[in-house]
């Protein structure tokens, strides 16, 4: 069990968990029984917050960068800048292929997601869960370049300028890449594509 939690978190994490007693060792065990754990050792992580930072802006930099794919996941969606981002992308051939929350979707006055849909861009709602509440974006997996983008923030101008919130971008592991890319397939099995009106 050391060496997946040692595998997972490294060295240096897993002796800041064992600092809390042995206590925390069957809830570890628990997890590691559940969990495959992705090889993270060698990742690049740059985390950024709000307020302050300029998360929105970090976020429509690594869509620019895109060369091949972009797999979204969103809760909510009301962010111009992003949105434009994306279907930029989309334009110049990368594949953007996006699943949002079914509700935030059709609830939202100023949602984007339609506007995706409406550039081209293949949309799927997932109404499977109470909420599809997943914030990332999977860019370009199997490159060396692939990105994970997640955290607490929703793709809207609210959590650039009102909310706290935080965003990990992750590059340098591809199991953790691969991690994210069956996740976003296991949501696509059960949503429906987007259909306007």
């Amino acid at each position: 069990m050391m060496s997946v939690w040692r595998r997972r978190f490294g060295l240096k994490n897993l002796s800041w968990l064992l600092m809390g007693g042995v206590a925390v060792l069957p809830a570890m065990a628990q997890v590691a029984a559940e969990v495959e754990p992705a090889i993270v050792l060698n990742a690049r992580v740059e985390a950024a917050f709000t307020p302050g930072e300029d998360i929105a802006g970090k976020i429509i930099a690594s869509i620019g960068q895109a060369r091949r794919q972009i797999l979204v996941q969103a809760f909510s969606f009301t962010h111009d800048g992003i949105a434009r981002a994306l279907i930029e992308a989309y334009q110049r051939g990368v594949e953007v292929r996006v699943i949002a929350d079914q509700k935030q979707t059709e609830q939202l006055e100023h949602g984007q997601v339609p506007k995706l849909a409406r550039a081209g861009i293949p949309v799927w709602l997932d109404g499977e869960h109470q909420s599809a509440h997943s914030k990332v974006m999977v860019i370009d997996a199997g490159l060396p370049t692939a990105r994970v983008i997640t955290g607490s923030f929703n793709f809207t101008r609210a959590a650039q300028y009102k909310n706290a919130e935080n965003v990990v971008f992750i590059d340098g592991s591809a199991t953790l890449v691969q991690d994210y890319v069956r996740n976003w397939q296991r949501h696509l099995k059960h949503a429906h594509p987007l259909v306007l009106h």
